[in-house]
C-alpha cells in the first residue's frame, strides 16, 4: 500500500525490518525454550537474546547467494552471535518463524482494527442520538418510500458496526496464532514444549495441528473479515455520496474553507473521501479473492501463497486502518441538513403516507385488495398529473364511504410512522 494511505502505527507493523525483528524474537524465544529441554546451553541462549543483530542490508546481500530469506536471516543472526549463533534455528524449519511470526503481526494489526472500529462505533452512537428524531425520507429501490429519521439511518449503520466489531474479534482469535512443529508438522525435528513456549510468550496460540504451514483458511477468514468491514464503508459511504447529489443535499462530507472541488468549476464540492473509501473498499475485495486462493496449496505445503500475502496483508489491513481512520472523521463532520430532509419527505406531496391510508381503510371495514386500489388510483394521479393527492382522497366515492375527511386528514402525520423510534434505539441502549 502507498505510503498515502499508511497510517504510522500499522505501517511500523508491516516495515520490512519489524518483519525481521518479530522473527528474531521467535528465534530467541525457540532457543530459549530449547535451552529449558536442554538441547541448547542455557549460555547460549543467553548469547542470543543479547548479541542476536542484523541488518537488511546484509540479509539483501546473503539472500542475493541463497534465494532463501529466512536462511539469509539466520546466516545474518548467526555471524553476529559468534559461537553460540550455531544454536539459532535449531530444529526449525523457515515456516515455523515466518508463520508463527505473522501470526503475531497479524494480531496487532487486529488490535488497531478492533481500536479503529471501536472508535468509530462511539462517533455513529453519538451522531445517532444528535439525530435520532431528525424526520428524513426512506427510500427502497431509490424511490421516495415512507418516513425515518435520519438517526435511524446511523443506528442501522451502527448495528452493522457493532456486528463487525465481533466479526474482528473472531479474525483476531483465528489469525492469532503459531506453528513451531517441523518440516510436515510432526515436531519430527522439535519437541512440542517449543511451539508452545514461543506462542505463549508472545501471546498467540499455538495451532493444535500443522503441516510446513499454518493452513491458509485461517488466513482467508481474515482477509475475508477485513472485506466485510470494507464493504460496510463502501456502502455507508456510497449513501452519503447519493445524499450529497446537488438535486437531494440532505447531507455532505465537511468542506474547508480552502478546498477546491475542481481545477476549473470553483463552485464544486464533490464528496471526493466517500469516492476514495469506496474505490479502497474494491482493493480489499479484490485480495479477499486472492486470500481465498491461497487455500489450496500441494499436499503438506507449497510456497505459492507466500509472495500473495507479501501483497495482501499488508495492503489490506493498512488499507482498512486508513479507511476506518478516514471514514471516522467524515461522520463526525458530516454536514447535515434537516429542512433539506422535511422539504424532500413532502416532496410528493403526501403520497408517502399511503400506507397508513391503506391500514385505516382496513380498520374501518373495507376489503383490504379493494382499499389499495382506491388509494393507488389517486396516488397516480398525483404521481402522474401532478393532482392534490389530499383533495383527491377527500373527493373519493369508494373512501368516503370509511372514512371522513378528517380521517384522511390525520392519516398525513409524519409522526405516525416515527411512533417507534424510542423502541429501536432503546435497543442500542441510547
Amino acid at each position: 500500500m502507498i505510503e498515502r494511505y499508511t497510517k504510522e502505527a500499522m505501517g511500523k507493523i508491516w516495515a520490512e525490518y519489524n518483519e525481521w525483528d518479530t522473527m528474531k524474537q521467535v528465534e530467541i524465544l525457540a532457543s530459549e525454550a530449547q535451552a529449558e529441554l536442554g538441547n541448547v546451553p542455557k549460555e547460549a541462549a543467553k548469547d542470543i537474546r543479547e548479541k542476536a543483530a542484523f541488518s537488511v542490508e546484509r540479509i539483501h546481500e546473503i539472500e542475493a547467494e541463497t534465494h532463501h530469506d529466512i536462511a539469509a536471516f539466520v546466516s545474518t543472526l548467526s555471524e553476529n552471535i559468534g559461537e553460540s549463533g550455531k544454536y539459532v534455528h535449531l530444529g526449525l524449519t523457515s515456516t515455523d518463524v515466518k508463520d508463527t511470526a505473522l501470526g503475531y503481526m497479524l494480531k496487532q494489526s487486529s488490535d488497531i482494527l478492533l481500536s479503529d472500529l471501536e472508535a468509530f462505533r462511539d462517533i455513529l452512537r453519538r451522531r445517532a442520538v444528535e439525530f435520532k428524531y431528525t424526520p428524513c425520507i426512506g427510500r427502497t429501490h431509490g424511490i421516495h418510500a415512507e418516513a425515518m429519521t435520519f438517526g435511524l439511518k446511523l443506528c442501522n449503520w451502527l448495528a452493522e458496526t457493532e456486528r463487525n466489531i465481533e466479526r474482528m474479534k473472531r479474525a483476531r482469535d483465528t489469525i492469532a496464532v503459531g506453528k513451531i512443529s517441523g518440516a510436515v508438522g510432526t515436531y519430527a525435528d522439535i519437541d512440542p514444549f517449543v511451539e508452545q513456549y514461543v506462542c505463549e510468550h508472545l501471546g498467540i496460540a499455538a495451532s493444535p495441528i500443522s503441516s510446513q504451514t499454518l493452513q491458509r483458511d485461517r488466513h482467508a477468514e481474515f482477509v475475508t473479515t477485513l472485506a466485510v468491514i470494507a464493504s460496510s464503508i463502501d456502502k455507508f459511504a456510497t449513501e452519503i455520496r447519493h445524499l450529497q447529489r446537488t438535486e437531494v443535499r440532505e447531507a455532505e462530507e465537511y468542506f474547508s474553507p480552502k478546498q477546491k472541488g475542481s481545477s476549473i468549476m470553483p463552485h464544486k464540492r464533490n464528496p471526493i473521501t466517500c469516492e476514495r473509501m469506496c474505490g479502497l473498499a474494491r482493493v480489499i475485495r479484490g485480495n479477499a479473492q486472492a486470500a481465498l486462493e491461497d487455500v489450496a496449496l500441494w499436499h503438506e505445503r507449497d510456497i505459492s501463497h507466500s509472495s500473495v500475502e507479501r501483497v495482501i496483508l499488508p495492503d489490506s489491513t493498512i488499507a482498512l486502518d486508513y479507511m476506518l481512520q478516514t471514514f471516522s472523521r467524515v461522520v463526525d463532520r458530516l454536514i447535515v441538513y434537516p429542512d433539506k430532509m422535511m422539504i424532500d419527505l413532502n416532496l410528493t406531496g403526501g403520497l408517502i403516507y399511503s400506507p397508513i391510508l391503506l391500514n385505516t381503510l382496513v380498520e374501518k371495514g373495507a376489503v383490504r385488495e379493494q382499499a389499495y386500489r382506491w388509494v393507488q388510483r389517486n396516488a397516480m394521479k398525483r404521481w402522474l398529473e401532478g393532482e392534490d393527492f389530499l383533495e383527491n382522497l377527500k373527493k373519493d366515492e369508494d373512501i368516503a364511504k370509511y372514512m371522513t375527511p378528517g380521517d384522511i386528514e390525520a392519516c398525513f402525520d409524519v409522526k405516525k410512522m416515527l411512533s417507534h423510534v424510542d423502541t429501536i434505539f432503546a435497543r442500542f441502549g441510547i
